[in-house]
């Protein structure tokens, strides 16, 4: 799918053609050497809104998966829900302070607490080692909610493009494991299917994100499994067969956006399955549109959200295993 200006919301217009001229893609080189520079630059992208620590979780090979722990800063007098959320950058860069204009509007929105795992990118390792990172997170904050004051059975899990991605592999994950319960989920405009041949995705050059971006993203983090008929559904949702007992989920995703269809089919298939689901298509927009914020666009699709996870945070429960 070819984008042409016009295809692009007005209020987008000027800006998808200056991402455009300034980074018109990824590659596999140009994805390791923002890791790198990401990771010096995460120091520096804290903000004071909430109580913040650090945690650090031991892995299994003795190194350590840090959290970022976002709490109001009044302690509550009640348990809240929990949020774990997973940033994005295409499984191959980024680190959780990227997402503070998430945080800051979950926790304006509805009191609760957030992790924020810096979850293994695949420059370092490929698949699986990112959902076994936010596998162990979502532990964590099960064992750790009554010290949080977190709400055992709300406990939320979402996510932004490759974090969206992640987050429905995790619910998959943690729904076949049968170890722990997820009440609800964000996948944002979420990267799903490694096989790349849907309509939106095909030849997509839109700006942000494209189909020649998403290809080298893919073949990092699958590594050897790149090109394969046997890829895993925990590393691809979108080859799920069976999206049954999965938690309640919210999405939406531009129109131009290279994962418009993947993610329109696999909520059309969360609900065919019995799955409560909200999902809108945003006109004219490019992945990642939202963050522009003081556009129409940006603020209908943050109003969108935080009305959907006010409305889990007051109505969407699930108990955890005995």
């Amino acid at each position: 799918m070819k984008v042409t200006r016009a295809m692009l919301h007005p209020e987008l217009r000027f800006r998808g053609a200056a991402i455009r001229l300034l980074w018109p893609a990824f590659t596999v080189r140009k994805l390791r050497v923002c890791n790198q520079a990401m990771r010096l630059a995460a120091p520096l992208l804290r903000f004071p809104l909430a109580n913040r620590q650090d945690v650090f979780l031991p892995r299994e090979d003795g190194s350590h998966l840090r959290l970022c722990i976002y709490a109001p800063k009044t302690r509550l007098g009640v348990s809240v829900p929990g949020l774990l959320w997973l940033h994005g950058g295409g499984y191959a860069l980024g680190c959780p302070e990227q997402d503070t204009g998430f945080i800051r509007r979950f926790l304006a929105a509805a009191p609760c607490v957030i992790v924020a795992p810096a979850y293994t990118l695949s420059p370092h390792a490929p698949y699986p080692a990112a959902l076994k990172d936010a596998y162990h997170a979502l532990l964590w904050l099960r064992d750790n909610a009554a010290r949080l004051g977190v709400r055992t059975d709300q406990l939320f899990v979402g996510g932004d493009s490759a974090g969206g991605g992640l987050t429905a592999a995790l619910c998959l994950y943690a729904r076949d494991k049968g170890e722990v319960s997820i009440a609800f989920q964000m996948p944002l405009y979420p990267m799903l299917d490694d096989r790349m041949a849907s309509t939106s995705m095909r030849e997509n050059d839109a700006p942000i994100w494209n189909a020649q971006s998403n290809a080298a993203a893919w073949q990092l983090y699958l590594g050897e499994r790149f090109g394969k008929e046997d890829t895993p559904i925990y590393a691809a949702p979108s080859r799920a067969d069976d999206l049954s007992h999965l938690p309640p989920a919210l999405s939406f995703v531009g129109e131009v956006d290279p994962f418009r269809d993947e993610a329109a089919e696999y909520f059309k298939r969360l609900s065919a399955a019995g799955v409560p689901v909200s999902f809108r298509v945003f006109p004219g927009c490019f992945h990642g549109f939202d963050l522009f914020r003081r556009t129409v666009p940006g603020r209908e699709a943050a109003a969108f959200l935080l009305a959907g996870f006010c409305h889990a945070a007051e109505h969407c429960r699930r108990a955890q295993p005995e």
